[in-house]
């Protein structure tokens, strides 16, 4: 596969303000469009940031107002739309869903991904219990960008478990999408090395859309969105705290050429990794 695309990744400081936090992200992937995107990325619960009790009032099912809004913007700016994460209502579940939908240019759904591993951990002296109020999801999805780009779909804490990355690397995934609201503690601490350690091992291009500043009183996400290449560099970065849309052009031809020189895909032996 030849030529390039230009990604975009939001950066939002969500609230429980549901229609305040829409009226943003419609205006940053507007934004986003206007300098030349063609694949925006939305950060992790973009719709709705806040308390247990607020998600619980604001899930939404996959035919609720926010996947439609999602789905009728990428028709009508001829869009990819990955649409970060909303709280999902399942039907005939109890828990709700971490779940990540891309929307395609014609509108529709082409893929729909519920985060797998649940941030249940005490950190910076708070302790996070998502498993609470939330069902894991139990499916790796990739999915296809317009002009069939296979791409991965993740969540998050999910950047913790390569082997997540690693199979849909195997899958043939050229970009992987990691909406995130990710805490400062963390974040300072694992961002950005995580990130760039999926894009080299896997040698795919990285685009990460975090939550920035402070939700809810005292929670803080890192920010410090990014998009990263194959080799491991940073395309392009966001601050702390700031709301904002940083892009990238992803050189595909480039990353096939490394795959080419540097072939540690094709030099796996999966029949030595069991235990």
């Amino acid at each position: 596969m030849t030529g390039s695309l230009r990604v975009a990744a939001v950066q939002m400081n969500s609230q429980a303000d549901k229609a305040a936090n829409m009226a943003r992200a419609d205006r940053l992937v507007r934004e986003s469009v206007a300098g030349g995107a063609n694949v925006v990325l939305l950060p992790e619960k973009f719709n709705v940031m806040g308390s247990s009790a607020d998600y619980r009032a604001n899930a939404e099912p996959l035919d609720g107002p926010t996947v439609t809004w999602a789905r009728e913007l990428a028709r009508e700016l001829a869009i990819d739309l990955v649409a970060g994460s909303i709280v999902e209502r399942v039907e005939g579940r109890e828990k709700l869903a971490n779940t990540c939908v891309h929307a395609g240019p014609d509108g529709e759904i082409k893929a729909v991904y519920r985060k797998i591993h649940m941030f249940d951990v005490e950190v910076g002296g708070q302790v996070y219990r998502e498993s609470d109020h939330e069902q894991r999801g139990d499916e790796i999805v990739d999915t296809a960008l317009a002009g069939d780009l296979p791409a991965g779909l993740t969540v998050c804490y999910d950047l913790r478990f390569p082997e997540l990355y690693r199979i849909l690397a195997v899958r043939g995934t050229l970009v992987q999408f990691v909406p995130a609201a990710f805490t400062y503690v963390t974040g300072e601490a694992h961002w950005e090395l995580l990130l760039r350690a999926r894009a080299v091992e896997n040698q795919v291009f990285i685009a990460a859309a975090d939550q920035c500043g402070y939700h809810d009183g005292d929670r803080r996400s890192y920010g410090n969105s990014m998009i990263v290449d194959p080799w491991g560099t940073v395309l392009a970065r966001a601050g702390d705290d700031d709301e904002t849309v940083i892009s990238a052009a992803l050189d595909i031809a480039a990353q096939s050429a490394i795959r080419d020189k540097l072939p540690a895909l094709a030099n796996r032996v999966p029949q030595a990794y069991s235990w």
